[in-house]
């Protein structure tokens, strides 16, 4: 295999013999490369560590682990994957806030699944076991469902009061034409208008569409 084709990866643990084991079982792939990542402390390092992926081995996520999640990320790391030998919901969402983007137990991480969550991590993808995937879209739909929208939220930000004024705007509606179907006023709309321009940093009302319709909001 090409070298240019093996994926960098930088290995970390407390526990100096838990990292060399991980280390040697990741030796044997010639699709991965295993590198230092020491040379992250500057401007330019940072650029570098962007594209190698960190592996992070830890019994759990106590606060020492947390601690090395936000050193990686400082050094500049986006690319972070987690295994942990016990891992609790709320402990997943708080590796999620601290850039992790692949999680997995210890006692499955075999040497194939770790290069399989690696490349995942490369390639911009998530992984999360699936017991802890389900668990946390419960949590995700039970926020959506009880209290965002009765306070007419939603996840992605945008109200449905938004959300039908974007609709009314991709259909080619006016502005008046837009205040009679919704029985707003003309100033009500330009409000919200400019309110979805502002807070996603849009250029007008057609790049306001666009970026609906691009992300799945209408």
């Amino acid at each position: 295999m090409m070298g240019q084709t093996r994926i960098p990866v930088t290995v970390r643990a407390t526990d100096p013999i838990l990292r060399d084991g991980v280390c040697m079982a990741l030796r044997t792939r010639d699709d991965v490369w295993l590198v230092s990542g020491t040379a992250e402390t500057t401007a330019s390092g940072h650029a570098s560590n962007a594209g190698t992926v960190a592996l992070l081995v830890a019994d759990r996520l106590d606060e020492e682990m947390t601690q090395q999640l936000r050193s990686l990320q400082g050094q500049g790391f986006t690319r972070i994957v987690l295994v942990a030998g016990e891992v609790d919901d709320n402990e997943v969402l708080g590796a999620i806030e601290h850039g992790v983007c692949a999680v997995a137990r210890r006692a499955d991480a075999k040497v194939d699944v770790l290069v399989r969550l690696i490349k995942a991590a490369a390639a911009g993808e998530g992984a999360l076991p699936p017991d802890l995937l389900g668990r946390l879209l419960s949590r995700v739909s039970r926020l959506q469902r009880q209290v965002l929208e009765p306070r007419g939220l939603h996840l992605a930000g945008i109200t449905s009061r938004e959300t039908d004024v974007l609709r009314l705007v991709a259909a080619g509606l006016s502005t008046q034409e837009i205040a009679d179907q919704l029985c707003y006023s003309q100033r009500t709309v330009k409000s919200i208008l400019h309110d979805i321009t502002n807070r996603f940093q849009l250029r007008n009302r057609s790049h306001a569409v666009a970026y609906a319709m691009r992300e799945g909001l209408i």
